[in-house]
């Protein structure tokens, strides 16, 4: 029996539009909400600018020194925006893929979610067309496994060749 059912599953990695999220949603399997990391996100530089450009540091610093750390600050933003949503995509993977490998055998999640070209790239545009169906969660996951079978046999050379990539190693 899966830990988590397939709509909150769902619910991890995609919006209520049926779209890929940017920022992983754990609220529902035990984390903080996609809106409050994004949050976050945005008042960094607030932050950074409030700390840089109050009268004492503006002051002590000077104006090219303090555009100088402002523009430093905003690369180290950016890496640390970077690893913690690296962090939660690996988080959600990790936790939410026991329950995927039991409503999916064979598909291998870190396909699904993948930024890349994958045979399940077209995943997203299946699951907006079949989730605002008013449909029972047996009702979606055989439509899933319908659209999953299609992108199977659609990209049959590119699943073919990641597994024989994947026997190598």
């Amino acid at each position: 029996m899966p830990q988590y059912d397939l709509k909150t599953i769902l619910s991890t990695f995609t919006k209520t539009n049926g779209q890929r999220r940017s920022v992983f949603n754990k609220a529902k399997i035990g984390g903080l909400g996609s809106p409050i990391v994004t949050l976050f996100f945005f008042s960094l530089p607030l932050i950074s600018y409030g700390l840089l450009f109050n009268p004492y540091v503006f002051h002590i610093l000077g104006i090219a020194t303090a555009i100088v750390a402002y523009i430093v600050s905003m690369s180290l933003i950016m890496i640390i925006v970077f690893f913690i949503t690296w962090k939660i995509k690996n988080d959600v993977v990790r936790i939410v893929s026991p329950s995927w490998e039991y409503y999916f055998p064979g598909v291998d999640f870190k396909l699904v979610v993948a930024n890349s070209k994958t045979p399940y790239n077209d995943f997203y545009k299946y699951y907006a067309e079949v989730k605002d169906i008013k449909q029972s969660e047996e009702a979606l996951h055989e439509q899933l496994l319908e659209a999953f079978a299609k992108m199977q046999e659609e990209n049959r050379e590119l699943l073919n060749a990641i597994q024989r990539d994947n026997n190598k190693n």
